[in-house]
């Protein structure tokens, strides 16, 4: 897991959003599974080269969302099945849909001209 996780701390999004995001993505893209062991804070903030408060920031996050499970005395671990890691990731890309909603409309782009652009998009860049 370790190799799939990087930050750039020049960035403008903050380190522990970074991590957040990234532990997320890959839950959703199945590249983490459901009671997988994460290594320990310390260890990710050695590799990461970051504050361990930053990344005990990040996974806190992570447990109240319900994405990971944390229990005194033992490692953390991702959740069991639920609703947060059941979902379709449309919230990870709620950001960007928000800047290209207030794009399209500074643009004078109507709800169906955007719609018909994103479908043209989608099928030119899913190889269909």
């Amino acid at each position: 897991m370790l190799e799939l996780l990087n930050v750039n701390p020049n960035s403008g999004e903050p380190i522990y959003r970074q991590l957040h995001d990234q532990i997320v993505r890959l839950i959703v893209g199945g590249q983490l599974h459901p009671e997988e062991i994460l290594p320990s804070v310390r260890h990710l903030a050695e590799h990461l080269a970051v504050n361990p408060m930053t990344v005990s920031r990040a996974m806190q996050q992570l447990a109240e969302q319900g994405w990971i499970e944390r229990r005194r005395g033992q490692p953390s671990r991702i959740a069991a099945k639920t609703s947060a890691n059941n979902t379709s990731g449309g919230s990870l890309l709620a950001p960007q849909l928000t800047a290209l909603v207030e794009q399209a409309r500074q643009l004078g782009v109507d709800y169906d001209q955007l719609q018909i652009l994103l479908e043209q998009f989608w099928n030119k860049n899913s190889g269909n």
